[in-house]
């Protein structure tokens, strides 16, 4: 019976490592952390890394997930952010401003460790320079996991974690393009949260999709 119960539990973690919840469960994060889309649980298990946690996130670059560190949420952090976040309770307009300014600091958070403090906008494999930046795919899924750990501290009041946005109109010389996005709970309006297009410690894009998708 004993080795019977062994083997369930290692089925079962296999499937939950598969649906991208284990590194929830085993840190103890709130349940909501689990509650994902498929498109933004995809972000995760497509690089075979786990979701974020209310104690940590794995940080994305080297362009598509590539190279990746761990995060370590500190008590210093959750009081930075949590102050961050503070002052865009009073309306979603103030509360993307805040987002904002918390992707500003994960920049700076980051920079350092990583050596992404030498990054620079719009980076690709055409830059020859991974160890140093994002693609647009790492700042999607950093981005995405940042604003899973602010939901999950009950730092988002207004908005609510939407599905990954892609543009790219060949016709139109537009590149392939991702970006992580919010929904505005009371319109439903979507935002993008986009930091490729910036250059180290500058504010992400934050704008419409329907304004986003027409971008260069």
């Amino acid at each position: 019976m004993r080795d019977a119960d062994r083997a369930l539990r290692q089925t079962f973690s296999r499937l939950a490592g598969v649906l991208g919840v284990v590194g929830v469960a085993l840190s103890g994060a709130p349940s909501e952390a689990a509650e994902m889309s498929s498109a933004v649980a995809d972000l995760y298990t497509s690089v075979s890394i786990y979701p974020p946690s209310a104690n940590s996130m794995t940080v994305c670059y080297g362009f598509v997930c590539r190279r990746r560190q761990i995060l370590e949420f500190t008590p210093q952090d959750r009081t930075a952010l949590t102050q961050i976040m503070a002052a865009g309770r009073a309306s979603a307009v103030a509360e993307r401003a805040a987002v904002q300014k918390a992707v500003v600091w994960f920049d700076r958070r980051m920079g350092p460790i990583l050596g992404t403090n030498k990054r620079v906008a719009k980076a690709d494999f055409r830059y020859f320079d991974d160890k140093h930046n994002y693609d647009c795919w790492d700042t999607t899924r950093n981005t995405t996991s940042l604003l899973l750990v602010l939901r999950d501290w009950g730092l988002l009041k207004h908005h609510a974690i939407g599905d990954p946005r892609y543009r790219g109109n060949t016709l139109v010389l537009q590149t392939p393009h991702n970006t992580a996005v919010l929904v505005d709970r009371a319109t439903k309006a979507e935002w993008v949260v986009d930091l490729w297009p910036r250059g180290y410690l500058q504010p992400p894009d934050v704008m419409p999709v329907e304004k986003w998708v027409k971008e260069d």
